[in-house]
């Protein structure tokens, strides 16, 4: 049970990580950049008097705040010195600053101020449209992780998030190395963010920088360690195949392993599969990948990577193990199923070509499976399209 939460927790993270191209970061939010760009008016505010809300009258409260400074305001309505009122009360004391968000309909209509500093403030207002090149906009962000304002540094990292890694890359050259090998190493630093700094240090370090990623990674575990995904992938693009032997003899070959360590190390192998350009072979990749059939437990996952890498080498294999002990269970008999429908589906359009060896050994394998077997493989076969 405990394995299957934790694979759902991580699969979640993995479908975000489809959707934004940031590999090792946690799920995407709204970064404050991006409130600002989609609201019609934007104001900074202080808090200047509220009232609280009374049940037994129907009143819900209202706070009252003063505009400071204007961003933007497309109803030309708003000017310094303006009072904004809120008909619901938020506590507060007078000086509490405010962004404060509109969006125009037939008058403005306010969103829930955000808390900010002068210093938060300021680095949003300042920073680089919408408009701007990604690269420009990612060289500002950088120099914001880790701030000691935290709204600004949360901030920074969502922008991070958000970012397409490509753009990531982009700036490799303005990263901070040593700063990021000290906000590696501290205990301090936010957990979720050790996967996107892991990555960096990849993109950006030196072999001394292997070294520590190398002695990180074979620290004793015993459970779930938030951003050794993205240490591996930092890793294995500083190492290459050096590197993926250390991963392989240390997480996917050792005994005792957990979990959550070789989910992981699966997650490097397909960041690597997608991003590495041919730092690692695509051939070493399917090699190490298929180490992993041998523990039952993660079979199913494997088997799903295997299939949509096209590594027809095991589909005997699978056969064999299909009623073993250990692989004898729904998820692992659903996979190899749709690792044939796979293979099978990626036979000649025309017709007039013969089949490729590892069509025809699929059918043959879909055959005896749908014999032996019928309600697994109409279960595997029902949503197929959207598994590969």
């Amino acid at each position: 049970m405990i394995r299957i939460l934790m694979f759902c927790v991580l699969s979640l993270v993995a479908v975000s990580r489809e959707v934004v191209a940031c590999p090792f970061c946690s799920a995407p939010s709204l970064t404050l950049t991006e409130q600002l760009n989609m609201a019609d008016a934007a104001v900074l505010v202080q808090w200047s008097s509220g009232l609280p809300a009374d049940k037994d009258k129907g009143f819900a409260g209202s706070t009252e705040y003063e505009v400071l400074k204007l961003v933007h305001d497309s109803s030309d309505t708003l000017k310094p010195g303006s009072k904004i009122t809120i008909e619901r009360y938020r506590a507060g004391k007078p000086g509490d600053l405010f962004l404060m968000l509109g969006t125009k309909t037939a008058e403005l209509e306010w969103g829930s101020p955000l808390e900010v500093t002068e210093t938060s403030f300021n680095y949003v207002t300042q920073a680089p449209s919408k408009e701007a090149k990604p690269a420009e906009r990612m060289a500002y962000f950088v120099k914001f992780l880790e701030f000691s304002d935290s709204i600004v540094a949360d901030d920074a990292y969502a922008e991070f998030a958000n970012a397409q890694y490509k753009d990531i890359v982009a700036i490799k050259d303005k990263f901070p190395r040593e700063k990021i090998r000290q906000w590696l190493a501290n205990k301090q630093t936010v957990p979720t963010r050790l996967g996107l700094y892991g990555l960096m240090i990849g993109l950006c370090g030196t072999g001394d920088d292997a070294e520590y990623l190398k002695q990180r990674l074979l620290e004793p575990v015993e459970g779930f360690r938030l951003g050794i995904d993205g240490m591996m992938g930092g890793y294995l693009v500083l190492t290459g195949p050096d590197g993926l032997k250390v991963l392989e003899d240390s997480k996917l070959r050792a005994q005792g392993v957990p979990f959550s360590e070789t989910y992981a190390t699966m997650q490097a192998l397909r960041f690597m599969w997608t991003y590495g350009e041919s730092r690692i072979s695509k051939d070493r990749l399917r090699e190490s990948m298929r180490i992993i059939l041998d523990r039952p437990e993660l079979a199913d996952l494997v088997i799903v990577d295997l299939g949509r890498w096209q590594d027809w080498s095991v589909a005997d294999r699978l056969m064999e193990i299909y009623n073993s002990p250990g692989y004898d269970i729904p998820s692992t008999k659903r996979a190899i199923v749709r690792f044939f429908l796979t293979a099978e589906a990626s036979k000649p359009k025309d017709a007039k070509k013969p089949f490729p060896a590892h069509v025809l050994t699929a059918q043959k394998h879909l055959k005896t499976l749908r014999e032996k077997d019928p309600d697994t493989v109409k279960a595997a076969e029902e949503f197929f399209f959207l598994n590969f």
